[in-house]
């Protein structure tokens, strides 16, 4: 007789399949102003956000359509996390689909955000764009969508 542990491990698959399960965790010198500039940047909403010690961010949720990131401020943890501005290089690179690449790259360009790749089209059927945020994180939002 199986357990329930393992009743519930032959049902993942079902309970996953229509919500995000890969959650990227981003790390930032100054994660309160990240999670300002991403809200007005690309339209983020933050869900949760937790204080750490002296008014650091302990970790929050940020969510764009149906899928979610975590980020939180750098400290000292198993983890040995780093920001692109201390590793001196790209740490990452996220990519977001959304319908309307046009509009986004618009929004973006009002905000005289670093444009690390125009809008374009692309070989493989998108249309897209990269870009840095302020602490150098590399966000890309395009058009392409693996199930279309």
């Amino acid at each position: 007789m199986p357990s329930q542990r393992q009743d519930r491990a032959v049902d993942a698959p079902r309970r996953f399949q229509d919500r995000a399960v890969i959650m990227p965790c981003l790390c930032y010198r100054d994660a309160r102003a990240a999670i300002d500039w991403l809200e007005t940047a690309f339209g983020f909403e933050t869900k949760v956000a937790y204080e750490g010690p002296g008014g650091s961010i302990a970790h929050a949720e940020l969510r764009i359509g149906s899928s979610y990131v975590m980020l939180g401020t750098q400290k000292q943890d198993p983890f040995n996390w780093t920001t692109p501005e201390q590793a001196g290089v790209s740490t990452q690179m996220i990519y977001v689909v959304v319908d309307d690449a046009d509009a986004m790259f618009d929004r973006v360009s009002k905000l005289d955000a670093d444009i690390v790749r125009p809008l374009a089209d692309t070989d493989y059927g998108s249309r897209d764009f990269s870009v840095r945020d302020p602490e150098g994180h590399i966000w890309n939002f395009g058009t392409y969508h693996p199930d279309d």
